[in-house]
């Protein structure tokens, strides 16, 4: 989910880690922000009025030094008159826009669409289209009925795009670095060995329940469970409890959480446990991809206007079933349970 754009002070942060010679991940730490950010921003200053040639490295006086210039001012007037200009929308190109409506009509996702429309038209480069420019024409665009009938081919249904900014109060008190996700087990980062988890809430409709969602990270196995009435603190360090006390101890390593307060007896959790909970950066969600990416596939169940209040534990356990016996991509076909099965054998040779 995309976060804010970059302010005016955030960018006079990048312009000063950038002279004294800060990597990108330095600087996206330092701002809170995505290294791909920090490199977009800084890519942008090749074309920037007086920047210094790619191939040309500063002197190494201040810093390491680097091989172009980047000025914050500069780079943010441009963002603003950038923000401001009217986009060329390539679906005003009939035939192109008719392709991506039928393609729409057929349950096809932007993305499906973008990625396969050089593959249907191989000889006319006037049907490509990027994912973004059909959502922007989609919700900009259309209008009325046409509107309402093409959104609701959508995953989503949704016939509006939300706001960049907003969204949930986070709690930030305690985070410290023993419980930051840097200091989370190396092991974890390369997916190899089984017992690390991402976990989360995904919430129903206004004050209507949640569920809380655990994705093992090698294999992708999904574990579920209601929170039907509220989810505070207290709640969710139980039902949490409960669910890690359903796994052999072969998969209870580490928990990777967001901010939200819902964590906020981590430190409990841990001494009745014995698992350590580590928490994302502000406004990072990347750093818990997989359990973001389950929590779209649940959505499919669950929109977001659903009364979660009434879900029971088996309600969970056959969705979650759903998920963990349908092959996947990412782990070549295989089904999480096959791939969690295998690592747990592996592991006990």
């Amino acid at each position: 989910m995309p976060g804010a754009r970059l302010t005016v002070e955030q960018r006079r942060t990048i312009e000063r880690g950038y002279r004294i010679g800060l990597s990108q991940r330095q600087i996206a730490s330092t701002i809170g922000k995505h290294e791909s950010t920090v490199s977009r921003e800084l890519a942008r200053s090749y074309s920037a009025p007086g920047s210094r040639s790619p191939k040309a490295r500063t002197a190494r006086g201040g810093g390491q030094g680097y091989r172009r210039a980047y000025n914050a001012e500069r780079a943010h007037n441009y963002a603003v008159i950038k923000a401001r200009r009217r986009k060329d929308r390539r679906l005003d190109h009939a035939p192109l826009r008719e392709e991506v409506w039928k393609l729409l009509r057929a349950d096809w996702s932007p993305e499906q669409i973008a990625a396969m429309l050089p593959k249907l038209h191989p000889t006319d480069p006037d049907m490509r289209v990027s994912h973004e420019t059909i959502y922007q024409s989609l919700f900009v665009q259309t209008k009325g009925e046409l509107k309402r009938e093409l959104a609701a081919h959508l995953r989503t249904g949704r016939s509006s795009r939300k706001p960049h900014s907003g969204g949930a109060k986070r709690w930030t008190m305690g985070i410290t670095e023993e419980i930051s996700i840097r200091a989370r087990p190396a092991e974890s980062e390369d997916r190899a060995v089984p017992g690390h988890w991402e976990g989360d809430l995904l919430l129903g409709s206004t004050g209507k329940g949640a569920v809380i969602t655990l994705v093992e990270r090698s294999s992708r196995f999904v574990l579920l469970a209601p929170l039907p009435k509220r989810h505070t603190a207290e709640i969710a360090r139980m039902s949490l409890a409960e669910m890690i006390a359903t796994l052999p101890l072969e998969l209870r390593k580490s928990i990777t959480w967001d901010r939200g307060r819902e964590m906020a007896q981590h430190a409990q959790f841990k001494i009745d446990t014995g698992i350590q909970i580590y928490f994302c950066d502000p406004h990072s969600p990347w750093q818990r991809g997989t359990n973001e990416n389950t929590n779209g596939l649940l959505r499919q169940y669950w929109p977001k206007s659903t009364d979660l209040r009434n879900l029971t534990q088996t309600d969970c356990d056959d969705v979650a079933l759903r998920l963990n016996t349908r092959p996947r991509q990412t782990l070549n076909w295989q089904t999480p349970a096959q791939v969690l099965n295998r690592r747990l054998v592996a592991t006990a040779v």
